[in-house]
This record gives C-alpha cells, structure tokens and sequence, in this order.
C-alpha cells in the first residue's frame, strides 16, 4: 500500500491520513492531524518546518522512507507525542529538544515572547527574568534569544528535566546569560529578585487527569497535575512572588482551565486575563502592587490547600 508514495508530500498526506483514522488526540504543539504529520515527516528528515513548498515534491530515499513509516505507525500503536518520537518541537520560532524528560512545549507565552509582551511591559526596564517551573527551558530560553540584554534564571523541582533545560541552553549558546537551578518553587532562590517571572506550572485537576487521552500518559505527571482545582502551585506562586519581584516587577503565570477557579477563589484580585490571537487561554498578568495590596487573600487562601 506504502510503494505508491514517493515525495514529501505523499509522506505527509499519508501519516495525516491514518492519524485522522487511528483517532488521535492533538494537543501537544498542533491541534490537526496535517500539521501533526509535518512535524513527523519533516523532522525526521531533519528538514525545518518552514521549508519552502518547492520541495515537497522532493522524493524520500528508500531509508528515509522506511524510518518514516516506522515512526508514523509508532505514533499510532504507542500514542507517544510526535515530538518526542523525533526529539525536538519549535516553540517561539525556535526549536527545542524535547523528550520525557519534561513536557512538551506548547505555551501560548510562546505569542507573548515574539511580541515582546506588548502591551505588559511597555516602559518597563528588565534586566533580569525568571521561568518558573520551566520543564524543557523553553520559556525561559526563548525570552533570552527574544531579548539579548537579559539575564534569565531557568528554576524546576525537577533535575531530570533541568538536564533538559541545560542540553537547550547548549543548543542555543546561551550559558553566559541562562542558568538552570534546582528549586521548589522559590524556596532556593532566597534573596533573589526579577524584574519580570513568567511561569507555566501544573495546573491539571486530578479529575481532569484521570480523563486525559493516552498521548499524556507518556509525559511526567509532576508537570501536569495541582490537586483538586488546579491551583495548588498557581497560589503557593502568588504567595510568594511579591518578595522575588523589583518594584516595578511583572508576573505572568498560565493556569489554563483552573481560570474560573482561580476567579472565584479570589474575586477582588485585578486579574488581568490576556487575550490571544486564538482567544483566552488562562494566562494572567499581575503587578507586584496588586499582588501587596491583595496579600492577606493570598495568603488564607494558599494556608488552605
């Protein structure tokens, strides 16, 4: 059945084809089955993913053949996401190792990033930034390549997805103004303060968990879950963010689906919900003066989890 293709295009219309009958779930960098087989194919042609039209009618060898269909059948029996199949995903216009070391990355902060955080820091002066809870590094990372007069700080509970961060902070040369370190939360990094954190910590409910299609079983679940209403990191972050920010300091963190939690738990908090090109996607953005001005919330609230 497999003879009849031939170029890059016959390969990618074909992965697309049975990921659509096999009844994937998409949701860890793409939403459709066509750009889910790009990715395959041309990744594992170690081809980039804005390779111009032209060459898809490009003819794959017979061993770029075989190692195609073999990792497009191996999506479908394992369910394992496609970028940990070819062990790299783009993110912010930049690609990424990506293995289960750490989540896929798939953070809108990625539209954030590209646009400068307009209009959020509009005026503000940053000279240092902190990814919070950053899994592969690609927040933090990106927010480097994006502004090359900052210094960011990678911090993850996690040493095994730190090693992951370090290997992207190598592939991207950025060692002189990146580092990774080992924190639960801010709980070792006392004394230090950002001008900007950004965070993209777990926020999966443990019903919602149970729920999730098998393509998330193949990622570590202490990214994923935060207890009962997806909010257990969220407030210990909030909790504490005010004594790691400067003056003028911004956080932004994405909760996801746990927004309307979040909402009703602390509905005097000025949440400021940021509006995406696809629409809402659960990220707010709060001044440390709002976060001051509203600590005594925040704080009963984190006392009870």
């Amino acid at each position: 059945m497999t003879a009849e293709l031939a170029t890059l295009v016959d390969h990618i219309r074909y992965a697309a084809s049975r990921f659509s009958a096999a009844g994937l779930t998409f949701g860890h960098s793409h939403d459709n089955a066509i750009d889910e087989a790009t990715h395959l194919v041309l990744s594992s042609l170690h081809l980039p993913p804005d390779l111009p039209p032209a060459y898809g009618q490009a003819r794959l060898t017979a061993e770029e053949k075989v190692r195609v269909l073999e990792l497009i059948e191996r999506r479908i029996s394992t369910r394992e996401p496609v970028a940990y199949l070819v062990g790299e995903v783009w993110f912010a216009r930049m690609r990424f190792k990506s293995d289960p070391r750490a989540l896929v990355p798939r953070s809108p902060i990625a539209e954030l990033i590209e646009s400068g955080f307009t209009p959020w820091l509009d005026g503000r002066e940053v000279e240092r930034a902190l990814d919070l809870c950053t899994g592969s590094g690609c927040i933090g990372i990106a927010m480097a390549a994006h502004n090359p007069h900052w210094s960011v700080d990678l911090v993850d509970v996690d040493e095994r997805a730190l090693s992951l961060a370090r290997e992207n902070i190598a592939l991207h040369q950025l060692q002189d103004r990146v580092r990774a370190m080992r924190s639960d939360l801010f709980a070792g990094i006392k004394g230090e303060r950002y001008d900007l954190i950004v965070s993209n910590p777990p926020y999966v409910t443990v019903q919602e968990f149970a729920a999730l299609p098998p393509e998330y079983r193949h990622e570590p679940q202490l990214g994923l879950t935060a207890g009962q209403d997806g909010l257990d990191f969220a407030l210990r972050i909030l909790n504490q963010a005010a004594d790691h920010l400067t003056e003028n300091g911004l956080l932004i963190v994405e909760v996801g689906e746990s927004e309307r939690a979040l909402n009703e738990l602390l509905p005097d908090v000025p949440w400021v919900w940021i509006e995406f090109k696809v629409g809402p996607m659960g990220v707010f953005v709060l001044d440390r003066r709002d976060l001051i001005e509203h600590t005594e919330a925040i704080r009963e609230a984190a006392a009870r989890r």
